[in-house]
Protein backbone atom coordinates (compact mmCIF):
# COMPACT_ATOMS: atom_id res chain seq x y z
CA UNK A 1 0.00 0.00 0.00
CA UNK A 2 2.47 2.28 0.74
CA UNK A 3 4.32 1.65 -2.55
CA UNK A 4 1.31 2.28 -4.53
CA UNK A 5 0.85 5.61 -2.25
CA UNK A 6 4.37 6.61 -3.24
CA UNK A 7 4.22 5.72 -6.99
CA UNK A 8 0.78 7.83 -7.04
CA UNK A 9 2.59 10.52 -5.66
CA UNK A 10 5.29 11.06 -7.69
CA UNK A 11 3.30 10.47 -10.78
CA UNK A 12 0.53 13.78 -9.72
CA UNK A 13 3.91 15.58 -8.73
CA UNK A 14 5.06 15.03 -12.25
CA UNK A 15 1.70 15.69 -14.14
CA UNK A 16 0.74 18.96 -12.77
CA UNK A 17 4.34 19.86 -14.03
CA UNK A 18 2.64 20.17 -17.30
CA UNK A 19 -1.03 19.99 -17.26
CA UNK A 20 -2.69 20.89 -13.67
CA UNK A 21 -6.19 19.12 -15.19
CA UNK A 22 -5.09 16.44 -17.49
CA UNK A 23 -8.14 14.79 -20.30
CA UNK A 24 -9.34 11.47 -19.54
CA UNK A 25 -7.33 10.28 -22.03
CA UNK A 26 -4.35 11.66 -20.65
CA UNK A 27 -4.56 10.26 -17.22
CA UNK A 28 -5.31 6.27 -19.22
CA UNK A 29 -1.87 6.74 -21.43
CA UNK A 30 -0.12 7.99 -18.02
CA UNK A 31 -1.53 4.48 -16.42
CA UNK A 32 -1.02 2.53 -19.48
CA UNK A 33 2.83 3.50 -19.66
CA UNK A 34 3.14 2.36 -15.90
CA UNK A 35 1.66 -0.84 -16.47
CA UNK A 36 4.19 -0.97 -19.97
CA UNK A 37 6.95 -0.13 -18.45
CA UNK A 38 6.65 -1.70 -15.18
CA UNK A 39 4.94 -5.06 -15.45
CA UNK A 40 4.71 -6.44 -12.06
CA UNK A 41 2.05 -3.62 -11.40
CA UNK A 42 -0.51 -5.19 -13.88
CA UNK A 43 -3.11 -5.47 -12.39
CA UNK A 44 -4.69 -9.17 -12.16
CA UNK A 45 -8.81 -9.63 -13.39
CA UNK A 46 -8.18 -6.55 -15.05
CA UNK A 47 -9.67 -6.32 -18.71
CA UNK A 48 -6.51 -3.58 -19.37
CA UNK A 49 -4.39 -3.90 -16.37
CA UNK A 50 -4.59 -0.38 -15.34
CA UNK A 51 -7.71 0.16 -14.65
CA UNK A 52 -7.60 0.99 -11.60
CA UNK A 53 -4.52 2.94 -11.50
CA UNK A 54 -6.49 5.58 -13.64
CA UNK A 55 -8.94 5.44 -11.25
CA UNK A 56 -6.61 5.53 -8.23
CA UNK A 57 -4.37 8.47 -10.09
CA UNK A 58 -7.44 10.64 -10.94
CA UNK A 59 -8.15 10.56 -7.19
CA UNK A 60 -4.98 11.50 -6.20
CA UNK A 61 -4.67 14.56 -8.86
CA UNK A 62 -7.84 15.73 -7.32
CA UNK A 63 -6.24 15.11 -3.91
CA UNK A 64 -3.38 17.15 -5.18
CA UNK A 65 -5.23 20.32 -6.73
CA UNK A 66 -6.63 20.53 -3.47
CA UNK A 67 -3.17 21.24 -2.16
CA UNK A 68 -2.48 23.52 -4.46
CA UNK A 69 -5.43 25.52 -3.57
CA UNK A 70 -4.55 25.59 -0.12
CA UNK A 71 -0.75 26.90 -1.15
CA UNK A 72 -2.39 29.51 -3.29
CA UNK A 73 -2.29 27.82 -6.95
CA UNK A 74 -4.28 30.38 -9.14
CA UNK A 75 -5.29 27.94 -11.98
CA UNK A 76 -6.32 25.78 -9.26
CA UNK A 77 -8.34 29.08 -7.23
CA UNK A 78 -9.24 30.43 -10.58
CA UNK A 79 -11.60 26.60 -11.09
CA UNK A 80 -12.59 26.42 -7.57
CA UNK A 81 -16.50 26.08 -6.86
CA UNK A 82 -16.83 29.57 -5.03
CA UNK A 83 -15.66 31.23 -8.73
CA UNK A 84 -18.43 29.26 -10.54
CA UNK A 85 -22.32 30.07 -11.12
CA UNK A 86 -24.82 29.40 -8.01
CA UNK A 87 -26.81 26.69 -10.68
CA UNK A 88 -23.81 25.41 -12.25
CA UNK A 89 -21.65 24.41 -9.02
CA UNK A 90 -19.60 21.34 -10.00
CA UNK A 91 -16.58 20.54 -10.26
CA UNK A 92 -16.31 19.39 -13.51
CA UNK A 93 -18.46 22.70 -15.24
CA UNK A 94 -16.33 24.97 -16.95
CA UNK A 95 -13.07 23.83 -16.16
CA UNK A 96 -10.64 26.37 -17.32
CA UNK A 97 -6.92 25.02 -19.39
CA UNK A 98 -4.72 25.96 -20.57
CA UNK A 99 -4.41 25.69 -24.88
CA UNK A 100 -2.22 24.32 -26.69
CA UNK A 101 1.18 26.43 -26.14
CA UNK A 102 0.22 28.42 -23.42
CA UNK A 103 3.49 27.96 -21.25
CA UNK A 104 2.54 30.65 -19.18
CA UNK A 105 -1.34 29.84 -19.01
CA UNK A 106 -2.01 31.08 -14.95
CA UNK A 107 1.28 32.41 -13.66
CA UNK A 108 0.94 33.29 -10.40
CA UNK A 109 2.15 37.01 -9.01
CA UNK A 110 5.71 38.73 -8.54
CA UNK A 111 7.16 38.22 -5.03
CA UNK A 112 5.94 40.76 -3.05
CA UNK A 113 3.22 41.54 -4.80
CA UNK A 114 -0.68 41.17 -4.78
CA UNK A 115 -3.71 41.90 -6.74
CA UNK A 116 -3.97 46.00 -4.94
CA UNK A 117 -0.52 46.21 -6.09
CA UNK A 118 -0.44 45.49 -9.11
CA UNK A 119 -3.51 46.93 -10.13
CA UNK A 120 -2.07 50.28 -9.25
CA UNK A 121 0.47 49.74 -12.09
CA UNK A 122 -2.20 48.93 -14.71
CA UNK A 123 -3.80 52.88 -13.35
CA UNK A 124 -0.20 53.98 -13.85
CA UNK A 125 0.10 52.52 -17.47
CA UNK A 126 -2.79 54.12 -18.53
CA UNK A 127 -0.98 57.70 -18.44
CA UNK A 128 2.63 56.59 -19.33
CA UNK A 129 1.49 54.63 -22.54
CA UNK A 130 0.22 58.66 -23.41
CA UNK A 131 4.15 59.50 -23.46
CA UNK A 132 6.60 59.51 -26.38
CA UNK A 133 9.58 57.05 -26.35
CA UNK A 134 8.47 55.60 -23.49
CA UNK A 135 8.59 51.56 -24.60
CA UNK A 136 11.43 50.67 -22.16
CA UNK A 137 9.29 51.71 -19.17
CA UNK A 138 5.94 50.30 -20.27
CA UNK A 139 7.70 46.72 -21.37
CA UNK A 140 9.26 46.52 -17.78
CA UNK A 141 5.38 47.57 -15.94
CA UNK A 142 3.60 44.78 -19.01
CA UNK A 143 6.12 42.69 -17.46
CA UNK A 144 5.78 43.17 -13.99
CA UNK A 145 1.76 42.90 -14.38
CA UNK A 146 1.66 40.46 -16.71
CA UNK A 147 0.13 37.38 -14.35
CA UNK A 148 -2.36 40.07 -13.22
CA UNK A 149 -3.41 40.36 -16.60
CA UNK A 150 -3.73 36.73 -17.27
CA UNK A 151 -5.70 35.65 -14.27
CA UNK A 152 -8.42 38.18 -15.24
CA UNK A 153 -8.61 37.23 -18.82
CA UNK A 154 -8.85 33.79 -17.92
CA UNK A 155 -11.01 34.68 -14.74
CA UNK A 156 -13.69 37.49 -16.20
CA UNK A 157 -13.08 36.66 -20.09
CA UNK A 158 -13.42 40.27 -20.66
CA UNK A 159 -14.48 41.81 -24.37
CA UNK A 160 -11.63 43.06 -26.46
CA UNK A 161 -13.22 46.55 -26.14
CA UNK A 162 -12.75 46.71 -22.61
CA UNK A 163 -9.62 44.50 -22.05
CA UNK A 164 -8.25 47.41 -24.64
CA UNK A 165 -9.08 50.29 -22.74
CA UNK A 166 -8.10 48.72 -19.64
CA UNK A 167 -4.70 47.42 -20.96
CA UNK A 168 -4.14 49.51 -24.09
CA UNK A 169 0.04 49.31 -24.07
CA UNK A 170 -1.19 45.68 -24.88
CA UNK A 171 -1.66 46.58 -27.99
CA UNK A 172 1.35 48.46 -28.70
CA UNK A 173 3.88 45.50 -27.84
CA UNK A 174 3.93 42.08 -29.39
CA UNK A 175 6.01 41.02 -26.01
CA UNK A 176 2.98 39.33 -24.63
CA UNK A 177 2.58 36.80 -27.10
CA UNK A 178 6.39 35.87 -25.72
CA UNK A 179 5.09 35.59 -22.55
CA UNK A 180 2.57 33.51 -23.04
CA UNK A 181 4.00 30.82 -25.35
CA UNK A 182 7.69 31.76 -24.82
CA UNK A 183 8.28 31.79 -28.74
CA UNK A 184 8.71 35.19 -30.71
CA UNK A 185 5.65 36.36 -32.69
CA UNK A 186 7.42 37.64 -35.51
CA UNK A 187 10.46 35.08 -35.75
CA UNK A 188 7.52 32.74 -35.82
CA UNK A 189 5.83 34.47 -38.46
CA UNK A 190 8.67 35.04 -40.71
CA UNK A 191 10.14 30.75 -40.16
CA UNK A 192 6.37 29.68 -41.14
CA UNK A 193 6.26 32.41 -43.60
CA UNK A 194 9.74 30.99 -45.26
CA UNK A 195 8.42 27.47 -44.84
CA UNK A 196 5.39 27.88 -47.23
CA UNK A 197 7.18 30.62 -50.06
CA UNK A 198 8.23 28.23 -52.55
CA UNK A 199 4.42 26.73 -52.43
CA UNK A 200 2.86 30.81 -52.33
CA UNK A 201 5.32 31.12 -55.34
CA UNK A 202 3.87 28.23 -57.31
CA UNK A 203 0.33 29.47 -56.93
CA UNK A 204 1.01 32.49 -57.39
CA UNK A 205 2.88 31.92 -60.64
CA UNK A 206 -0.21 29.99 -62.16
CA UNK A 207 -2.19 33.24 -61.77
CA UNK A 208 -2.76 34.98 -65.03
CA UNK A 209 -3.22 38.93 -65.66
CA UNK A 210 -2.62 41.70 -63.09
CA UNK A 211 -2.34 39.16 -60.07
CA UNK A 212 0.18 36.64 -61.69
Amino acid sequence: MRLKTAILDSLAEEIVKYKVYPSDNEVEEVAEALVSSHPCLKEPGSATGYGGWKVSLKYKLANYRRKLKRLGCPEVELNSLTNKPVDKCTPAYGVKKPRRAEVNYCPTYPSGESAETLEKIRENLLLDVRKRNNEDTLAAMMEKTFAHRRQEVIRDAPLIADYKTRWPALFCLTAEFKRITTVSLLSKFFSELDAHSSKLMRVSGKKGGVQG
